[in-house]
């Protein structure tokens, strides 16, 4: 299933042209600033910097001038200030070259920002699929797949639901307009699931099975 893409891509987002009858619904990728609060708790990892900054100040206060004291403080927010940015920076990249495909067969993903890889998910393999919304519009759709297959939760990472290392469950992260987007692609599984497919058996008449 997975798929590491090093060539140009013909169609953007998919490793190979459509095969016939397949038809691309939606094309997206993630909001980054929602991803970086979400995958890389960017609110956290700052609050913490600043509990670190008033930490210092309340232990030095007694010690020092106010002036000096506030100085003495500084270097923990510069830190903080240092680390939020590489966070931004990681969150914008990983959304710039993320591209998420919905097609009426499957769910394409092209994730990564150093080693782009391209998972294919039929419809015919997804189980479920889980939307964690939030209160302005993004959200988060996982896909619990079936069978033995099985994906790697670093690999993949952010592009998975957080915490489900085995099985990993790879997602649509932090998308736009995300109940939308479950919507799509609930009909479009049910459709592509109910289709049944004509199949040729050497010179046997064609059997008809549905997927």
């Amino acid at each position: 299933m997975p798929h590491d893409d090093f060539q140009v891509e013909p169609v953007k987002g998919l490793p190979e042209t459509p095969p016939e009858g397949e038809v691309i619904l939606w094309q997206g990728k993630p909001d980054w600033w929602a991803l970086s609060k979400e995958s890389l708790n960017l609110l956290w990892v700052a609050g913490y910097f600043v509990f670190l900054a008033a930490w210092r100040f309340v232990a030095v206060i007694d010690l020092m001038p106010l002036g000096q004291a506030i100085w003495a403080s500084v270097p923990f927010l510069i830190l903080g200030g240092i680390v939020c940015a590489l966070l931004l920076g990681i969150a914008f990249a990983q959304a710039h070259y993320t591209v998420y495909t919905v097609t009426n067969r499957r769910v394409a993903m092209r994730i990564g920002a150093a080693l782009t890889v391209t998972l294919n998910l039929p419809f015919t393999q997804i189980g479920s699929a889980n939307l964690d919304l939030r209160k302005s519009g993004t959200g988060t759709i996982a896909f619990d797949l079936l069978g033995d297959t099985r994906i790697s939760y670093l690999v993949c990472w952010p592009h998975v639901r957080p915490w489900r290392v085995s099985p990993t469950q790879p997602a649509l992260r932090c998308i736009p307009e995300a109940e939308k987007i479950a919507a799509m692609i609930s009909e479009a599984a049910v459709a592509r699931v109910s289709t049944p497919q004509v199949e040729r058996a050497g010179n046997t008449p064609s059997a008809v099975a549905a997927e």
